[in-house]
């Protein structure tokens, strides 16, 4: 009988599981969008959540944190995800099926995401980027910085053709199996 037993398996030991979990949360932390399978999805969805609520803490929860994601992101959990989600009382990630399964195992696959996209710098000027040729962008230190914009100006290279190397000649089949039978009767 399964009474009192939480979580999933995935055949996998205790420290081979919690190795999983942590890299495919720093994977998320990271690339802040993973595809993954949707039980391990699953899984990691409560632990995503929890890391967000320790980051909102600042530097009391680092240790925490330490423990479920690997060192380096942390900096990234505190100063960049946490205040994304500080209007948000929990749902920071969301899952998102995969209509196509996976070629190996046929395991359903899904993306996890966080819930809020990224802050992304705005551009003055028109929104379309080919008709811009210079563009001035708005750096975090007020200072203004010009950006060429080389897709109106790039023109179509010329690809340098590669000729095959020459072929080396086999010996036909039928030259060989000449060859053959004319040995074997000699000898």
């Amino acid at each position: 009988m399964k009474k009192r037993i939480f979580g999933r398996k995935f055949k996998r030991d205790a420290n081979e599981r919690k190795a999983l979990f942590k890299n495919l949360l720093t994977s998320l932390v990271i690339h802040e969008r993973i595809r993954t399978s949707e039980a391990k999805a699953k899984a990691i969805k409560s632990s995503a959540d929890k890391l967000i609520t320790s980051a909102k803490k600042g530097k009391a929860g680092t240790r925490a944190l330490e423990s479920k994601v690997n060192g380096t992101v942390v900096p990234k959990l505190i100063n960049d995800l946490a205040p994304r989600f500080a209007k948000r009382n929990g749902g920071y990630t969301r899952i998102v099926k995969v209509g196509k399964k996976r070629v190996a195992d046929n395991a359903s696959m899904a993306f996890i995401e966080w819930t809020e996209k990224k802050l992304e710098s705005k551009v003055e000027g028109s929104e379309s980027s080919r008709e811009i040729t210079k563009k001035t962008v708005k750096t975090p230190a007020k200072k203004s910085v010009k950006v060429e914009n080389k897709s109106a100006k790039t023109k179509a290279k010329k690809i340098p053709v590669v000729k095959p190397a020459p072929k080396k000649e086999q010996p036909k089949k039928d030259n060989l199996f000449k060859q053959i039978f004319s040995r074997q009767k000699k000898g």
